[in-house]
């Protein structure tokens, strides 16, 4: 049974009908039914007693109470935005729903050394051939996980994704290693229908049992960067535009509506920096701290009393030493006076001196 039909408010169940005839994902459903749930028992009362006031006042508790993310709060927005307009018919009351500004955060993305020490760490062949596919095609988990064996074509080198986001199909390109990796794991565990089947073979693998297995490897790494089977398509990306690979291909191959989502890894790839260099390296080398000038203006020790000792012959070791730590003489400072600046190639006049009357 799935989660949305757990709640049994009559008015969820007319939504969630509605949402059936639009042909929505079960996770938007069980989304928006939650928020939906979640209002209606704030007040205690039916979706159809509750106005305007009433979804203000739950808003600011989102926001101020609860502490929800700008995701949580917009899926609520959306929620309610559908309960109102379709369910209830009542256009009105959801053009007053404000949506929340989401902030714009980059995404963590793994070199080639990280990542290779998390798939090292994962030792479950389904678990490992799972985030090596997330890695080597750029899937999302729950791409990763509806796989079918016939969508792997392995005359072609390409992958057949049918479970995409938004129910779009595209296909990407296999890599050898990556083809190599699953005949091992097919003669592993031969599966039928799934390629990585969960408990029973008509049903996939949960995406949970990855993002454990994901956190514990990326502990076993000693990886300190906030990393999830999202990373690895993160980590595809900025690869794919690092290598030269153009950004309307890297969005076709990520199944992005628009490339304008894919031009946030512009702003983590490695070149972006590297073009970049900083104004305090083509400062003149005197822009150092005062300390370090004020330490060349001290003049040396007096040691021309003191007995220097005889040198002794030196080792193999010791002109070893001595070529390692070269010194080098410190000249005193001079005490002649500056010599005068001039401003023409001219010699100054000699100045007469006058008798004395």
């Amino acid at each position: 049974m799935t989660p949305y039909n757990r709640r049994l408010n009559p008015y969820i169940a007319r939504m969630v009908e509605d949402m059936q005839l639009r042909n929505l994902s079960p996770s938007t459903i069980d989304a928006y039914t939650y928020h939906v749930d979640k209002f209606c028992r704030f007040f205690g009362k039916s979706a159809e007693q509750l106005a305007l006031e009433e979804i203000r006042q739950y808003q600011l508790y989102l926001v101020n109470e609860k502490k929800a993310s700008w995701s949580s709060f917009n899926q609520a927005v959306c929620g309610l935005r559908f309960l109102y307009e379709v369910t209830l018919a009542k256009p009105w009351v959801v053009c007053h729903i404000p949506f929340g500004k989401r902030p714009k955060r980059l995404p963590n993305v793994l070199s080639d050394q990280e990542a290779s020490h998390l798939l090292e760490c994962v030792k479950h062949p389904k678990h490992r051939s799972v985030l090596l596919t997330c890695y080597a095609a750029g899937l999302r988990l729950t791409e990763a996980t509806h796989l079918r064996v016939p969508d792997i074509d392995g005359h072609r080198a390409q992958i057949r994704i049918t479970n995409g986001k938004g129910r779009k199909e595209r296909i990407v390109p296999a890599s050898p290693r990556l083809l190599q990796e699953l005949r091992e794991y097919w003669k592993l565990q031969q599966p039928r229908n799934y390629l990585f089947p969960g408990r029973t073979a008509d049903v996939p693998l949960s995406g949970t049992s990855i993002q454990k297995a994901c956190k514990l490897a990326v502990t076993k790494a000693g990886i300190t960067k906030a990393a999830t089977p999202h990373t690895l398509r993160h980590s595809y990306a900025t690869g794919m535009l690092e290598a030269g690979v153009d950004l309307l291909t890297i969005s076709k191959l990520l199944g992005h509506s628009s490339f304008v989502t894919t031009m946030i890894y512009l702003h983590v790839r490695r070149q972006h920096f590297d073009r970049s260099p900083s104004p305090i390296d083509w400062l003149p080398v005197r822009q150092c701290p005062q300390w370090a000038e004020r330490s060349e203006l001290t003049p040396p020790p007096d040691t021309s009393d003191t007995i220097t000792p005889k040198a002794t012959p030196s080792t193999p070791d010791s002109v070893a030493e001595e070529n390692c730590h070269p010194t080098q003489p410190t000249q005193a400072p001079s005490t002649q006076a500056p010599p005068r600046r001039r401003t023409s190639g001219r010699r100054p006049p000699k100045r007469r001196r006058r008798g004395r009357e």
